[in-house]
């Protein structure tokens, strides 16, 4: 049996009667695109991306379904009993994946939590090229692209799961945004529902998809805002006795 969350919110979960452990999927909300004045602004890291199998459960786990972060926001962690898939970060801030780097905010970008967590949630952001040309979000599977000349940062990919009984990809950065002005491409969203930058003045970035836990695009020219990353997903899988 499969059971999906999908609604952003908090919830218990009453465990049937003789099951004991299950299968497991948590990501964490994307982290939404940035905003950087006359610049090209860094893509949304993907939400964390958590999996396992022979978790144990009893009585009422907690189950929360993390929301993908605001324009400059990092996403919302999602939760499954002790299991946490941190949110991701927006433009150069850290979370499950990483933010990339904007224009006029340094070359850094956000740092994933590959290092520090295992399973490792993510990766980190891409850096900038130059002022107009900004670095991917990172996704579940790699780092958000630097920006080149002429072009802004794509996404990193997200990991497939078949938990439901398809295989799914979950969990990719957003895009960064192009500088609007002096044109460029804008980057695509990480394949597992990344946003892709924004094409150019005054559209803001794509969100990320809903459900995929996908970072937000980046914006672009005079503060054009960042795309809402998209919002995260628990699911189990289990036997009935």
């Amino acid at each position: 049996m499969v059971i999906k969350w999908t609604t952003v919110g908090t919830y218990s979960w009453a465990v049937p009667s003789g099951v004991s452990s299950v299968r497991y999927l948590v990501v964490g909300g994307g982290g939404g695109g940035g905003t950087n004045g006359n610049t090209g602004a860094g893509g949304g890291g993907a939400g964390g991306f958590r999996e396992g199998t022979g978790f144990s459960v009893s009585g009422t786990p907690t189950v929360t379904v993390g929301a993908g972060g605001a324009s400059n926001s990092n996403g919302s962690d999602s939760v499954f009993s002790s299991i946490t898939a941190t949110g991701g970060g927006t433009a150069i801030a850290n979370g499950g994946s990483g933010g990339g780097c904007s224009g006029y905010n340094g070359n850094t970008p956000g740092q994933g939590n590959t290092p520090s967590t295992t399973p490792s949630q993510g990766h980190n952001g891409g850096l900038q090229y130059d002022n107009r040309h900004s670095g991917g979000g990172g996704g579940a599977s790699a780092n958000g692209v630097d920006g080149a000349s002429g072009k802004a940062g794509n996404g990193g990919a997200g990991l497939s799961s078949s938990i439901t009984g398809s295989a799914i990809v979950y969990a990719g950065g957003g895009g960064a945004g192009n500088d609007g002005y002096y044109g460029g491409g804008n980057g695509s969203g990480g394949d597992g529902g990344g946003g892709a930058g924004s094409g150019g003045y005054p559209s803001p970035g794509s969100p990320g998809t809903n459900g995929l836990g996908g970072g937000g695009g980046g914006g672009n020219y005079y503060n054009t805002s960042g795309g809402v990353g998209g919002s995260g997903i628990v699911v189990v899988r289990f036997a009935i006795p």
